[in-house]
């Protein structure tokens, strides 16, 4: 199943997709905020038009449980997409996806010049490969070939 994911900021939405089978995630664009509203109906139009069978969105948790008005933002953003599509949508802590790109790009010899580029698609693409590989370490968990044994953590 192909998975969208969402990286909802003040100015910008980067979004990443999952190859159809759901294991690799990739950047895939990055949208100007205009609305919640004009927001949601972009990016479930363009999830439609990608077969996508669940939306994830980014939600940056402080100190991965408090809510700030961030992640009201990124919530009430959740919530209009779920109010205009039957595509499920699971919200995901995507604290630091940010700072980990920066890392990467440093570690990978991008000059500054590029690591100031906007990120948010890259940003996107981290949150959703950590979902992705955390749901295949679930899966792996439950169907008895792993070490422990949890109930559904689907978000």
């Amino acid at each position: 199943m192909r998975v969208l994911c969402v990286d909802p900021g003040e100015k910008r939405i980067g979004l990443a997709i999952s190859d159809p089978n759901g294991v690799v995630a990739r950047p895939l664009t990055i949208l100007d905020h205009v609305s919640r509203d004009e927001d949601a109906r972009e990016i479930v139009a363009l999830a439609e038009s990608m077969e996508v069978g669940l939306i994830v969105v980014g939600v940056p948790y402080d100190l991965g449980i408090e809510i700030g008005p961030a992640a009201r933002r990124a919530l009430r953003l959740a919530e209009a997409i779920r109010n205009i599509t039957p595509i499920p949508v699971a919200t995901w802590d995507e604290s630091g996806s940010t700072q980990r790109v920066q890392a990467l790009l440093r570690e990978m010899g991008h000059s500054r010049k590029k690591r100031r580029e906007p990120l948010d698609h890259r940003a996107a693409a981290i949150i959703l490969q950590d979902f992705l590989d955390t749901q295949a370490t679930l899966k792996k968990d439950l169907s008895g070939k792993g070490s422990s044994k949890q109930g559904d953590q689907f978000v």
